[in-house]
């Protein structure tokens, strides 16, 4: 009998843990199909942003009441993200390609930070065909009387006016920037989120120092960065009620294993693909089948969990205690 890697993640029944993410890789039918044979489990879409949407909007109401070539100066405005993202009318129809030629899962996203208007194209997506939404919430609070309460708010506003619009389930990616974590992924989940990706990686931009102007800068992930992930989903696991899945650093086998133990119900990978080819998927999936064969486990399900902080035999490990003993463990090696 044959080891089985089938899990479950925002209610959706995956034949492996393997999510391929938002990356150009998941943007064309194509890209989409050979993800597939390589062994990705779902997909999710790169994000259309609120920008682009709340822009493109704009520009319609504009060409109703004047000519065309009138609007060229105000798209010049706009950042152009032709090589990453498509036009909406055209992402809606690679939701219903897909839908059509792919027996995984396609996950939409939607990347914003404010409720408005533009959250109406969840219902779009969902009317498309895809299997659930992914939230991907980008909030940068610039002013210092911008209060936790407000930030926090605004966030789970943003999740309810989503999650009321759609019946697919919906995962918000958050990043790990929050005065109690654990408080305020509860409130998200009171808010409409079915599932939690941890973690969202801000992109931070550098500095040009020839002309001295701050520069878009993307740098992929590593797997030291998963740690956190890691930490988190062992806590929270077993306080709330939501699927996980863990990202950011899901480079190697060990990482797809690891985020299974503290409670992940999927992984997603974008990084190691972008590196290593859609072909990673296959030594992904395989490598994670021999670990289990290795280890005498017959399933995902076993594993998955069994390392989380209500679980695992030193939970201390997740606190302080870890940070000291991590401190003078390198101290003594000098």
């Amino acid at each position: 009998m044959g080891i089985d890697l089938s899990t479950t993640y925002l209610g959706l029944k995956l034949d492996s843990p393997l999510i391929a993410s938002a990356s150009p890789l998941t943007g064309d039918i194509e890209s989409l199909q050979k993800l597939e044979q390589a062994g990705a489990s779902a997909a999710v879409l790169p994000s259309l942003f609120e920008e682009q949407i709340e822009h493109e909007r704009a520009e319609m109401e504009r060409l109703e009441e004047f000519q065309a070539d009138s609007i060229a100066e105000s798209l010049s405005f706009f950042p152009q993200i032709d090589h990453y993202n498509i036009s909406i009318d055209r992402y809606l129809k690679l939701i219903a390609e897909a839908n059509l030629n792919l027996k995984m899962p396609v996950i939409a996203s939607l990347n914003g930070a404010t409720p408005g208007g533009w959250v109406r194209y969840a219902k779009s997506m969902e009317q498309a065909g895809a299997a659930a939404l992914e939230l991907n919430i980008y909030f940068i609070p610039m002013e210092s009387d911008a209060n936790a309460d407000e930030v926090e708010n605004q966030y789970c506003d943003l999740i309810d006016a989503v999650s009321e619009s759609v019946h697919i389930p919906v995962g918000v990616k958050v990043g790990p920037y929050f005065t109690s974590l654990p408080n305020v992924v509860h409130r998200f989940v009171q808010a409409g989120a079915d599932g939690l990706v941890l973690f969202n990686r801000y992109l931070a931009p550098d500095i040009d120092l020839e002309s001295l102007t701050f520069e878009p800068a993307l740098q992929l992930s590593s797997p030291e960065e998963l740690r956190v992930a890691l930490r988190w989903i062992a806590i929270l696991r077993d306080q709330v009620d939501a699927s996980f899945c863990a990202t950011g650093g899901v480079h190697r086998v060990a990482d797809v294993v690891k985020s299974l133990l503290v409670g992940s119900d999927a992984v997603m990978v974008a990084s190691s693909l972008l590196q290593c080819g859609r072909s990673h998927l296959t030594e992904l999936r395989t490598g994670l089948e021999s670990w289990l064969k290795e280890h005498e486990y017959e399933s995902v399900e076993q594993i998955k969990g069994s390392m989380s902080m209500k679980n695992c035999s030193n939970p201390e490990g997740l606190n302080r205690a870890n940070y000291m003993k991590a401190l003078t463990s390198y101290t003594r090696s000098l």
